[in-house]
């Protein structure tokens, strides 16, 4: 009896390195996925955790009696704005698409002019409350605006980062042609083998 085997054709491991290779070549010119490449993840993160801690630190500010930035509602609708931005940069770099980056991009921008409110806002208190420093509360008050300043000053350069890379991919997003060469060997020389 005769034993039937299969042939199955295998690429040699070469052959499989190198297109695993032009793979990443392509992956690495497109657009996208230089944005991707520059971690908006990591970013998002960090935006995150300023977002909730600005969240946080407007639920202790609600209830003083003292001027300050919880009047216009500042740590709540930047928390959620900080929030917001992180979320949408992580999700960027998870699935990337022209469209996420483009959300993402239009949310940074919205984001960079409630930080700019905020900054113009606070520095007013601060300038204000420093002549003021006859009583420990005004101490304290100054410390958490101050911080709150400084993160949203962080914030700001993480976002505007984060908006030329994205602004950089969207506007990249041309067309690519891409020819690839393969060398075929001549038919008489297969016959003869």
């Amino acid at each position: 009896m005769e034993e039937i085997g299969s042939t199955v054709a295998e690429k040699p491991t070469g052959e499989n390195e190198n297109q695993k290779l032009d793979e990443s070549l392509l992956l690495s010119s497109k657009p996208l996925h230089r944005f991707v490449r520059k971690q908006p993840r990591s970013f998002g993160i960090v935006i995150l955790m300023f977002g909730f801690a600005e969240v946080v630190m407007g639920c202790a500010m609600a209830d003083n009696v003292m001027e300050n930035s919880f009047k216009i509602y500042i740590p709540f609708w930047q928390g959620t704005l900080f929030i917001t931005c992180g979320v949408l940069s992580i999700y960027t770099e998870l699935r990337p698409s022209k469209k996420m980056v483009t959300v993402s991009l239009a949310m940074y921008v919205v984001s960079l002019l409630g930080i700019i409110v905020s900054i113009i806002r606070r520095i007013g208190l601060i300038v204000f409350y420093t002549w003021h420093l006859t009583h420990y509360q005004v101490v304290l008050f100054l410390w958490v605006e101050g911080i709150l300043f400084a993160s949203s000053l962080l914030v700001l350069a993480f976002l505007i980062f984060l908006s030329a890379i994205a602004g950089y991919a969207l506007r990249s997003t041309r067309s690519q042609i891409i020819v690839q060469h393969f060398v075929m060997h001549p038919q008489s020389e297969q016959k003869s083998n």
